[in-house]
């Protein structure tokens, strides 16, 4: 349903600003009804992939097509099948709910009784039923995002792009967006490419893509990149990490690794991790200040592909989540 071909995008530079990479040679395809999540650290190139994908930017190089339409030949086709939610708020505030769908639908050049059916059906899903007279600036983050999501929904789009659309939401309602997102999704068989920060958003997506300086490090299921990491990890913080780390591998001939302040021992499995544990505990106590058996989680395949700690609010988020 998305095909991206070679994909290369140079932002120009100046006399006082050297020209920019932002994507190198990326290729990628999302097959049709597929729910795919694009993650990345900050200047990963991700941001400007999806003003591309979304017809606000032409690449320098490479080709898109989206159901088989060019997207820089055929942009009007292109719309007709595609919504879009930006991570800026796209509704206007100051108009009430109702009046931003009627908008919406106007653009679209729905009415009348196919408008008022395409409305109630995108209303269906959400929390909007009582509020349709009330004014967008006064509802909460979450519910604000619905009316988005709802008026995108409107036109009944076969390729939805999202762009970081959890972004200051609380805990509770970030998962009821995504948990909603998802049933749509499946009920109406829509292809849907997000971007976010948030791992945990990423453990119910059909596939994964990391990108880091414009390429593409991995892409696959979830469980698929997860297993690239074993099934267990040793994690350990020390009084000096690298240090540490030099001796593990010197002396034990173990294949760590150092990821800011962590000492990690990955591609392990189920029953290794304790012996591994104990062996170190032994022979180093005194350098450890912690030591501990985990299962690797994509924000851990994140940090391996990538060789970068993982952004802190991506983790802060995940932990109101859980609860940790």
């Amino acid at each position: 349903m998305i095909t991206i071909d070679d994909l290369t995008h140079i932002y120009p530079g100046s006399r006082k600003v050297p020209a920019r990479t932002a994507i190198s040679g990326l290729s990628l395809g999302v097959r049709e009804g597929e729910f795919v999540i694009l993650s990345g650290p900050n200047g990963s190139g991700k941001s400007t992939l999806f003003r591309i994908l979304c017809g606000l930017a032409l690449p320098s190089l490479g080709r898109v097509s989206i159901a088989g339409f060019d997207l820089f030949a055929q942009p009007a086709k292109v719309r007709e099948i595609m919504g879009v939610v930006f991570q800026s708020p796209a509704v206007d505030k100051h108009l009430s709910v109702a009046e931003n769908l009627a908008i919406h639908g106007d653009l679209y050049g729905l009415s009348g009784a196919e408008y008022r059916s395409r409305r109630e059906e995108a209303l269906s899903w959400t929390d909007l039923a009582d509020r349709l007279d009330q004014q967008v600036s006064t509802l909460s983050g979450g519910l604000a995002r619905q009316v988005e999501l709802a008026k995108v929904l409107m036109t009944n789009p076969k390729v939805l792009l999202l762009d970081e659309p959890t972004t200051g939401l609380d805990p509770v309602s970030r998962r009821n967006f995504l948990d909603a997102l998802h049933r749509l999704q499946k009920a109406r068989g829509m292809t849907v490419l997000m971007t976010s920060h948030v791992f945990a958003e990423a453990d119910d997506v059909d596939r994964v893509a990391i990108m880091r300086e414009g390429k593409l490090l991995a892409y696959d299921s979830p469980k698929a990149l997860k297993a690239m990491i074993g099934t267990e990890m040793v994690v350990l913080q020390a009084k000096d990490t690298e240090g540490l780390a030099a001796r593990l591998r010197a002396e034990m001939g173990l294949a760590v690794r150092c990821i800011g302040d962590e000492v990690r021992l990955e591609e392990t499995e189920n029953g290794e991790s304790l012996p591994l544990l104990e062996k170190i505990l032994d022979r180093y106590r005194p350098e450890v200040l912690s030591i501990s058996i985990k299962q690797p989680g994509l924000d851990d395949v994140f940090v391996h592909v990538t060789s970068r700690a993982v952004p802190d609010h991506a983790l802060a988020i995940d932990l109101k989540r859980t609860g940790s």
